[in-house]
């Protein structure tokens, strides 16, 4: 089969440059226990707009350093003619203004059953030592069939309705008194595509004010389970998953009509200040949609990077809680241009967001975490903002008049205004 190039929007590049647009996915980010060097364990919540990114020739790796240049930028806004995920539109009415969505799966009133295939790709790293001779794979196959059998795949009860997904439950949340029975947003099937291992190397150059720059690729520190946490510097980390989509998308195993993960193991994004010593962390995923804009029809693959966390590294997320956060996020905003009134994050002022990313309001508090049993396994997925908390009102329409779920009482009101009804 012949495949045009494949553009990529720049949601995974988290560099120092202000970018403007209409609203991005946030990363999914938290406070580390133990940080490499001195970094500040300062959360990071950045808006970027979706900027198409062709592979560069001039990307050099090696196994002593790695060089990255950037992209070709330009942004995509088409919306028509788009071959992609079944999709539909709702609309609320907050602050004057009509809000317009497209969310994943069929309309809730229509009550069908709408299942994504769930196409994982499973990344291991191979770590070049200090010694700059011998390397030190970090796999993930550990990680593998736990996540797969994890609530964001398989069935449990929850007051939304019994034996159903963990994503489907806070889609049905928010639509509780709307949706007619049977109706459902399913991942289903979930399967490992693709097994590999990305190298990296101890060093990677970057341009630092203007002038070529050695730094370290990534550090590591260990879990309390004994398994080894990468921290790993993002520009590397972007250029890397760009060839894997891309790869994955010419063979066929990433399509437009699934939800496209790639899976690491205690993989955690940092980025460089500017002098380029080591700056904020961590990143631990996000979700966007990959774009090929040929005609007649645009194709869009969505996509999500997404690390399992081993217990110890973090306060307040363990195991498929990023996962989870991403994945309501994708069924929630799945074109990244969901935009909503601006608001405040819970329990912070002049802190601003004004897109549809209902995991970003609760991972900035204490235990954003929901413990779900599974088979006799216990899971950690992520506690979501409802839509119904993005629309600012006193009151709700959802489950038990609810503002995020499946624990109800984590948001107990709408969210705060900020303002303006967009961020600056």
């Amino acid at each position: 089969m012949t495949h045009r190039a494949v553009h990529f929007p720049a949601v995974l590049v988290f560099l120092s440059m202000a970018i403007c647009g209409f609203a991005q996915s946030l990363p999914d980010v938290a406070t580390v226990k133990e940080l490499p060097s001195n970094t500040p364990p300062t959360p990071k919540y950045q808006r970027l707009s979706p900027i198409s990114i062709r592979p560069q020739s001039n990307v050099v790796h090696n196994a002593a350093s790695s060089t990255i240049s950037e992209g070709t930028f330009g942004v995509q806004f088409s919306r028509a003619n788009v071959i992609t995920v079944p999709n539909y539109e709702v609309s609320f009415i907050s602050r004057g203004k009509t809000w317009h969505l497209t969310m994943v799966g069929a309309t809730p009133e229509s009550g069908v059953s709408t299942s994504i295939p769930a196409h994982i790709v499973a990344v291991s790293l191979k770590l070049q030592n200090a010694d700059m001779v011998t390397f030190t794979t970090v796999s993930v196959a550990p990680f593998a069939t736990p996540t797969l059998n994890s609530p964001n795949f398989q069935v449990s009860n929850y007051s939304s309705g019994a034996a159903i997904q963990f994503g489907d439950a806070i889609q049905r949340a928010e639509f509780f008194h709307k949706m007619k029975a049977g109706w459902h947003t399913n991942l289903r099937p979930a399967t490992i595509v693709h097994s590999l291992t990305i190298t990296v190397p101890r060093f990677t150059t970057v341009n630092v004010n203007g002038f070529n720059t050695q730094v370290q690729t990534y550090f590591t520190s260990k879990a309390s389970d004994g398994r080894t946490a990468v921290f790993l510097l993002d520009q590397f980390f972007n250029q890397e998953i760009f060839n894997v989509v891309a790869n994955e998308i010419n063979a066929g195993r990433y399509t437009t009509n699934a939800l496209n993960v790639a899976l690491l193991p205690n993989t955690f994004l940092f980025s460089l200040d500017s002098f380029g010593g080591v700056g904020s962390c961590c990143v631990l995923g996000f979700h966007t949609f990959f774009t090929d804009t040929g005609a007649p029809k645009e194709s869009r693959w969505l996509f999500a990077f997404a690390s399992w966390i081993s217990p110890g590294v973090f306060s307040g997320f363990q195991d498929v809680t990023a996962l989870s956060h991403e994945i309501s996020e994708a069924l929630n905003d799945p074109f990244v241009d969901n935009l909503v009134p601006a608001w405040q994050f819970p329990n912070e002022t002049g802190t601003c967001q004004d897109n549809l990313e209902t995991g970003d309001p609760v991972e900035v508090l204490s235990n954003p975490m929901f413990p779900v049993h599974v088979s006799g396994t216990t899971y950690h997925p992520q506690t979501e903002a409802l839509l119904q908390w993005f629309e600012q009102k006193s009151t709700s329409t959802a489950i038990n008049n609810a503002f995020s779920y499946p624990n109800t009482k984590t948001l107990t009101r709408g969210a705060t205004a900020y303002g303006p009804l967009s961020c600056p």
